[in-house]
């Protein structure tokens, strides 16, 4: 608000006149102003109101336009709301080509090693070759079945590991699979469907994830958290179809 006072225009140019700095001039219209309410006078008072076309301020982002004069008290409608927050963005995995590049890792003797079949899971864009053995020289290739575990298809518990951060990455985003999720093991024997039942998070001493099932299952692990070989991120799943080689 500001206090305004009537004063006559000789009054005004007199007092330009004797006082040309401006703050002194503000004092004595402040001092004449508490003289005249003093003396019984009137001070008219004037409230600053911002015309209905205003900027809205700029600390709320997101929030719908200002209401106009017309609007009720009801809150505009807005994309979001201030109890509660925005979810965080849903995790993308990595393309299909992420894996086609070998980025290599840690050091060992390099010998080739000769697929036994495909492994597919839609949910991460993986599509990858499989291995025989999980030996450091042959997970350099791909994913190693875990020798004496049952051979994709047979009843018990197939067993396969896979780097996540190193080599062509095919476990990269083995976090994100879901109940439900399928993977799909190609061999020459036929096409396997497994369904993602779980996770588990276990340290490398618990070897018992790779122990035998009684009915046909899959496990699939890789290091974790990611750049890290503290724990073992463990994926478990069921056949629900076998079909021909494909």
């Amino acid at each position: 608000m500001r206090a305004v006072i009537s004063l006559p225009k000789r009054a005004v140019l007199a007092l330009q006149r004797l006082l040309p700095d401006r703050t002194e001039q503000a004092m004595v219209l402040a001092i004449l102003t508490a003289i005249t309410l003093t003396l019984g006078g009137t001070a008219a008072i004037v409230r600053s109101t911002p015309s209905a076309g205003a900027a809205v301020p700029f600390d709320v982002p997101s929030m719908a336009a200002a209401p106009t004069e017309s609007t009720t008290t009801t809150a505009p409608v807005a994309t979001t709301t201030t109890t509660t927050a925005p979810g965080a963005p849903a995790a993308t995995p990595l393309p299909a080509s992420a894996h086609q590049v070998n980025l290599g890792g840690d050091q060992h003797p390099m010998v080739p090693a000769t697929p036994i079949g495909t492994i597919v899971i839609p949910k991460i864009n993986l599509n990858h070759p499989i291995f025989e053995g999980v030996d450091e020289t042959v997970i350099h290739w791909g994913p190693g079945h875990w020798p004496g575990s049952a051979m994709p298809g047979q009843v018990g518990n197939t067993v396969f590991a896979g780097h996540r951060v190193t080599h062509t990455r095919p476990f990269y985003d083995i976090d994100l699979l879901n109940p439900g999720d399928d993977i799909i093991v190609h061999t020459k024997d036929g096409t396997f469907t497994y369904r993602v039942t779980g996770h588990q998070i276990v340290t490398p001493k618990d070897l018992w994830i790779v122990n035998p099932t009684p009915t046909a299952t899959i496990t699939i692990f890789a290091c974790h958290p990611k750049h890290s070989a503290a724990q073992r991120y463990v994926v478990h799943g069921d056949l629900v179809s076998s079909g021909p080689p494909s």
